[in-house]
């Protein structure tokens, strides 16, 4: 492609040809044309000239140019009045606008934002000098003001041979007209006459116009561009199985086909934060239209900081500046994705929602009809729940070359948008350069992991899994039924969503399960389990920290929770949980009503839930039978045989120097002790092995368990006797 700023060069000779006609024009019957100080001060001849030009172009207003919805140029006066001259150069017939070639801007901008001729013209006209020096002089001669080198108001109508008291061609200037509403034309100095008032193009447009696509930086930290694949490297996102990307959601297809004919404004209720920001990325990707991602949240515009480290709220108006993004996004070509929409919205909606430009907002919120009273209402659709595993995507993300394990099953329970996935696979594969090796499960999910750090620290206290399925010792029906957890949670977007087994009624796609056995045998372990064969964080929840005294503070914290694990890719872990699961009881006094409000709460809670949550308690008959025929698995924790416990202290002493001949057969056949207990009395036979710099003995052992039975409150028998 040639330098973009051929075609303008070329079109400012052709201006530079009329404006050396007007010159010429003006300057025949002036008589202070040659004064070199004209513009400075006014003599009595300038005077008397003023006068006359004014009578003659009130007696013959007509002769002042061509009616402007023609927008040409002046009629210039007969060769016998210009003693012979050539007739000047004339603008090409408004009416026949010419096709824009792939070079001249210009005309690609006024096809695309469909200027008229006349609009084009002044556009030019107030760009002229900022593309060539000597405009500035000739501007300033016509202005009779050496220090006005801008054009103004009145010399644009002239050049463009409209009469500057014509209302039509005044308007053009008006606040509201296309190219002071688009953001391409500024009229400066308010203070002065209308006619007088200096006309600049805004730096960002004059760029464009040369070919540098520099974004504007009053957009710098508001706004970016969005992930955007072209047409042809996800064109077979649909055909994946049992359409497992959102191309293949009737709703993101007709969404698609609206934004590619014509400018649309959308608002996307979420079901789960991010679905939104996944719809319109898909539709506009369809679509073929690239965007601009406005995160316009609150203080600095980050979704994922807490809001008591937030800085004080700022309006929208504060936080970006409208026009310059609408501008961007018309000069660029690019729709408009909004998401984290401040607290009220509708300053912002009505600010972004206009007929030329594709504008997506998206929020878990309602729609308002108040936000955007007297306004433009947009278009109210409700957001695809995002899917987990987008294998196309992470497919694309990762790169051509097929990685070394089966991806499936790696990725399934991470719901990351475009851009989520595609930091998520850069990150696992620096990880991967970073330690010399290929890339690995291991470093996708750990990259993915850390795309989903939330705000769960608060209530929750984090657990990075390191275990696996080798450190449960459990019989086989626990472990079939924690496995099929694991199949659950990786699944449920095609059997409760693709398959329509989902009861209705808004329920969630989430997975509950509740792990009741006796302390000790290995409930909080196997939740840890669990979520790392799903390749998750596990959340576990501080209940000292949700529950409070005061009336509805606890459901306010427990939906903070709720929230925040819908939001992000993790599992929550309810430990001792028949303190907020427990059941109901006869309304006696005011603190059983309340007690049964959080639990009516959080019977409702559990049913829109759409992640990971997990219960254990001691006492599985104190959990509420209604909350029982809400969970999907009870895995039940039996107290370890002889045989279990054997297994157990083997497996505790696995990594634990021994001495010769060490046997814990004796401890598991006379403690009987869950595997809580057997780890402890382990850790204390290891530290008295260690003070004495020695293997850990089967003394050790069966003092470590001595001391567990006496923590217990149980008979121990007399050392000598053992």
């Amino acid at each position: 492609m040639s330098d973009s700023s051929t075609p303008l060069l070329e079109r400012l000779a052709e201006l530079r040809e009329r404006v050396a006609f007007l010159v010429e024009h003006r300057s025949a019957t002036d008589p202070t044309a040659t004064d070199p100080m004209r513009g400075m001060y006014l003599t009595d001849d300038a005077v008397r000239h003023l006068l006359a030009v004014s009578t003659e172009d009130a007696a013959h207003p007509a002769d002042q140019g061509v009616p402007e919805e023609r927008g040409g140029t002046a009629e210039p006066p007969t060769a016998e009045e210009r003693g012979g001259t050539a007739e000047p150069p004339t603008a090409e017939d408004p009416d026949e606008e010419p096709e824009p070639s792939d070079e001249d801007r210009l005309h690609w901008l006024a096809h695309w934002l469909r200027l008229s001729p006349l609009e084009s013209e002044i556009l030019l006209i107030a760009l002229a000098p900022d593309l060539d020096r000597t405009f500035e002089s000739l501007y300033a001669y016509l202005n009779d003001d050496v220090t006005r080198r801008r054009a103004t108001v009145a010399l644009a109508l002239d050049l463009c041979g409209v009469p500057t008291h014509s209302a039509a061609g005044r308007a053009r200037f008006h606040p509201a007209a296309r190219l002071r509403a688009r953001g391409l034309i500024e009229v400066d100095e308010p203070e002065r006459p209308f006619l007088s008032r200096s006309l600049r193009v805004p730096d960002r447009v004059v760029a464009h116009l040369l070919g540098d696509d520099t974004p504007d930086p009053a957009l710098d930290g508001t706004v970016r561009p969005l992930p955007y694949l072209p047409p042809e490297a996800g064109a077979h996102a649909e055909e994946a199985d049992g359409g497992a990307v959102q191309g293949g959601d009737p709703m993101i297809r007709r969404l698609a086909e609206q934004l590619s004919a014509r400018p649309l404004t959308v608002y996307l209720r979420e079901h789960r934060e991010g679905d939104g920001l996944a719809c319109a990325a898909a539709a506009l990707e369809a679509a073929g239209l690239p965007a601009l991602h406005l995160v316009a949240g609150k203080g600095s515009g980050d979704p994922h900081r807490p809001q008591e480290h937030a800085p004080a709220e700022r309006t929208p108006g504060e936080l970006l500046p409208y026009r310059e993004l609408l501008r961007e996004a018309r000069l660029t070509g690019r729709a408009v994705v909004v998401t984290s929409l401040p607290e009220k919205p509708d300053e912002l909606i009505r600010a972004l929602a206009v007929r030329d430009v594709p504008v997506v907002f998206a929020d878990p919120r309602p729609y308002d009809p108040q936000w955007c009273e007297g306004g433009r209402d947009p278009v109210v659709l409700d957001a695809p729940r995002r899917r987990a595993g987008d294998l196309d995507a992470w497919r694309t993300a990762l790169g051509p070359q097929e990685p070394g394990f089966d991806l499936a099953p790696v990725v399934a329970a991470y719901r990351l948008g475009p851009g989520g996935i595609d930091r998520a696979a850069r990150a696992a594969l620096d990880l991967a350069a970073f330690h010399g090796t290929e890339l690995s499960a291991s470093h996708l999910r750990r990259a993915a992991r850390q795309q989903s750090a939330s705000g769960l620290e608060r209530h929750a206290r984090r657990i990075r899994p390191d275990v696996g399925w080798d450190d449960l010792v459990l019989p086989e029906g626990p472990l079939a039924q924690l496995r099929e957890l694991v199949l659950r949670a990786q699944h449920r977007d095609r059997v409760l969503g693709d398959w329509r087994l989902s009861a209705g009624g808004g329920r969630g796609r989430g997975v509950v399960g509740l792990f009741a056995g006796d302390s000790g045998t290995g409930k909080t372990l196997s939740a840890e389990v669990v979520a790392g064969e799903i390749g998750l964080d596990l959340y576990v929840v501080q209940l000292p920290s949700v529950v409070d005294k005061y009336v509805g503070e606890t459901e306010k914290n427990l939906e903070r929770i709720f929230t925040e694990a819908d939001r992000t890719d993790a599992v929550l872990l309810f430990d001792e949980a028949d303190a907020v699961f427990g059941k109901r009881s006869e309304v006696s006094s005011s603190n059983d009503r309340h007690a049964n409000m959080e639990s009516a709460y959080l019977l409702q809670r559990l049913e829109s839930f759409d992640g990971i949550a997990l219960l254990t308690t001691n006492l599985r008959s104190n959990i509420d039978d209604a909350f029982t025929r809400r969970l999907d698995l009870v895995v039940d924790f039996p107290f370890p045989d002889e045989e279990q416990r054997l297994a157990l202290w083997r497996h505790s002493l696995a990594h634990v120097p021994c001495a010769d001949g060490i046997d814990p057969a004796s401890c598991a056949a006379d403690f009987e002790l869950a595997g809580g207990s057997i780890r402890s009395a382990v850790v204390t036979a290891a530290y008295a092995a260690a003070g004495r710099g020695d293997g850990v003995s089967t003394e050790d052992l069966l003092a470590g368990a001595r001391r567990e039975y006496r923590k217990a409150g149980r008979l121990v028998l007399d050392d000598a006797s053992w």
